[in-house]
């Protein structure tokens, strides 16, 4: 193995960033008898010089001059830490048209122009590292390009935002609403100011579309995923799913059904005694069904400094020794692969969860029933609590449990419910992972 030393460029010196920072200046000699050669931090680029920094980074490594280091011919990795798609597209991009391998936890960027960024790093002969981009600390990437390649992958569970299940565990257990548990997560610094991506589910879906990448072998357009999040989710969902036996959790699903790929990010009910359901805080956890291994759960953190630097510094390892160039060969990602038939929304079938307020008065469950009925949708089970008010336009919620039914029935038979004289509200759906 060589003892050349492997001489880093990082971008960004932010939580994640100063983080990799630390290791690679204060944990040296640990690293190198890991990879069997130096590993130098030789370059930070960073907005501005004097902004405030942890001590152990020494001013000397700090630069304004992004182009110069990403021209460097002495600098052979670059960390990319700064987030979003742009200056990170181009900033990879120019990497790696200078011939320097890339390590990022950029999951937008990825998931977003991933065919032009691997395109072009086979062109130049370089490799683009990607642990830390799912699932902070969790070794997802290497888990299903590695341990699992022997399999076919038939899905994909996962809780892959801490944010949002942070916020759902907050309102399930302590009776928090929406509005407060997303000010604490703010205040423990679990979510952005402007929390949109995480919230609105694009962040799981971004997420999703990389690890459908790895296991179904072909690329996935996020934006197609269809997706709803938390923003809007009622606290009495949380507590009636509590009654039935359920928690809601964010969930990302994507799996085989008559040799097509169906995917989707939206609020779901998980029994409680699944494994999923005891994932809590800001924990993320990814179960996996191989046909060879069957199922696997990897459960951690999934964000947050060190265990988004442990992965980071997973893939500069891996990188040293030779393991991530082996990988990337492997995998042949975001190139001309097999295509995928994807299965439309409307034709997956599911256990429902419905909520229906209406009027308490009598043969309105017979109405709504009956619209069910017509759509060939099954009626599982029955919550309606008694009324204490004698009040002739009280209204009530009736919520229904389903048994297996194809979506565009399911939201047709909404349509027609919420038509209903006796129904005062929009009805609201979620699926149930049974």
């Amino acid at each position: 193995m060589s003892r050349k030393p492997l001489r880093i460029g990082l971008i960004g010196c932010g939580t994640v960033g100063s983080g990799v920072a630390k290791l690679l200046l204060e944990d040296r000699e640990r690293i190198e008898q890991r990879t069997g050669r130096p590993i130098e931090l030789v370059r930070i680029a960073v907005r501005r010089q004097d902004k405030p920094r942890p001590s152990f980074v020494p001013r000397s490594l700090l630069t304004t001059d992004l182009d110069r280091l990403l021209r460097d011919p002495e600098i052979h990795v670059v960390i990319e830490l700064i987030g979003g798609i742009e200056p990170a597209r181009q900033i990879i991009h120019t990497a790696l048209s200078h011939g320097k391998d890339v390590v990022t936890a950029n999951k937008a960027v990825l998931a977003t122009f991933g065919t032009e960024l691997f395109r072009t790093a086979r062109e130049h002969g370089r490799v683009i590292a990607f642990e830390a981009s799912v699932a902070g600390g969790i070794p997802i990437v290497s888990t299903l390009a590695q341990g699992l390649a022997a399999n076919r992958i038939l899905s994909i569970k996962a809780i892959l935002n801490g944010t949002t299940n942070y916020i759902l565990t907050q309102m399930t257990e302590a009776g928090w609403s929406y509005e407060q548990a997303l000010a604490e997560a703010q205040k423990r610094g679990y979510a952005e100011a402007d929390p949109t991506l995480d919230v609105d589910g694009s962040d799981s879906a971004h997420k999703l579309a990389i690890l459908c990448r790895i296991a179904f072998g072909s690329a996935l357009d996020w934006e197609s995923i269809e997706r709803r999040g938390i923003a809007h989710l009622p606290e009495a969902d949380l507590r009636f799913a509590g009654e039935l036996g359920y928690v809601v959790k964010l969930l990302a699903e994507a799996w085989w059904s008559d040799d097509q790929l169906a995917v989707h990010v939206e609020p779901t009910l998980i029994k409680k005694t699944d494994p999923l359901a005891d994932v809590r805080g800001v924990y993320n956890a990814i179960h996996l069904v191989g046909d060879v291994v069957g199922e696997t759960l990897l459960y951690g953190l999934g964000a947050g400094q060190m265990p988004t630097t442990s992965a980071v510094m997973a893939d500069l390892i891996d990188l040293a020794v030779g393991r991530a160039q082996a990988t990337f060969e492997s995998l042949r990602l975001w190139e001309q692969g097999r295509p995928i038939r994807r299965r439309p929304a409307e034709t997956v079938r599911s256990r429902f969860y419905l909520r229906v307020n209406v009027q308490d008065r009598p043969g309105v469950l017979a109405q709504v029933a009956g619209v069910l009925g017509r759509r060939q949708i099954s009626i599982a089970s029955v919550i309606q609590h008694e009324a204490f008010d004698d009040h002739e336009d009280i209204v009530v919620p009736v919520v229904i449990m389903t048994h297996s039914a194809p979506l565009a029935e399911l939201r047709g038979a909404l349509e027609e419910i919420n038509r209903l004289a006796c129904v005062a509200s929009p009805s609201v759906y979620y699926p149930v992972a049974d």
